[in-house]
C-alpha cells in the first residue's frame, strides 16, 4: 500500500509557513564515544508547498548558525568558531528539497543541504502527523523528519583525542526535525 494525499485528512495545496514557536531543529553527536550531545537551533525560517500530491510537494529552510543551543554556553560558542560552524563566515545553512517521494506509507525528501559553505545531497524520512485546524481558525501542518550526515563532509574536522584513546565526537551527525506549519492566508 502506499499513501498518497487524497489519504491524508485535509490535504490542502498551498504554501505553510513554519511555526518557530512550534518546531525544533535538533541534533545529536555521539560523544566521548560513550554518550551522546543534543543540541538544536533556535532562529530559522522555512516554507513548505504542498502540490495536489505529495510528490509536487517542496520545503525550503534556513538556520540561524549562531542560535545554536546545547544548554552549555561555553560549548555553543566554540560551535560557532571555525573548528565547527565557522558562523562568522557561514552564518546560516539552508535545506532545498529536490524531491519528494512516496515509498510504502513512508514519505522521503531529497534536497541539498548547504553548511559551512559545502552543499550535499541528504535525504530526510520523514512522518506525517497531520493536518488540523487551531483554535483561532488557521489550518496546520505537522510532521517529523530524519537524516544523519557525516559532518566531515561538511569540513566540520574538530576532534580531540581522550584519555582512553578514543576521540570526543563521533562523525555522524542525526538531524531531528519537529515541525509544525501554518497555511498562508
Amino acid at each position: 500500500m502506499s499513501i498518497s494525499a487524497a489519504d491524508i485528512n485535509g490535504w490542502t495545496a498551498g504554501t505553510w509557513n513554519i511555526d518557530p514557536t512550534h518546531t525544533e531543529v535538533g541534533f545529536v553527536v555521539r560523544h566521548l564515544a560513550i554518550s551522546k550531545v543534543r543540541g538544536g537551533f533556535e532562529t530559522f525560517s522555512g516554507v513548505i508547498t504542498t502540490g495536489e500530491t505529495i510528490e509536487e510537494s517542496t520545503v525550503n529552510a534556513v538556520v540561524e548558525v549562531a542560535s545554536v543551543n546545547t544548554k552549555q554556553p561555553a560549548r555553543d560558542q566554540h560551535l560557532a568558531t571555525s573548528d565547527f560552524f565557522l558562523a562568522e563566515e557561514f552564518p546560516t545553512f539552508t535545506f532545498a528539497s529536490s524531491a519528494t517521494r512516496v515509498e510504502g506509507d513512508s514519505v522521503k525528501v531529497d534536497g541539498e543541504l548547504t553548511l559551512r559553505g559545502v552543499t550535499k545531497p541528504v535525504t530526510f524520512d520523514v512522518e506525517f502527523g497531520g493536518i488540523t485546524t487551531d483554535g483561532y481558525g488557521q489550518k496546520k501542518l505537522g510532521f517529523e523528519a530524519v537524516t544523519k550526515i557525516n559532518r566531515k563532509d561538511f569540513g566540520v574536522n574538530w576532534n580531540a583525542p581522550t584519555e582512553a584513546g578514543g576521540l570526543t565526537l563521533g562523525d555522524t551527525v542525526t538531524i531531528n526535525l519537529d515541525v509544525q506549519a501554518t497555511l498562508a492566508q
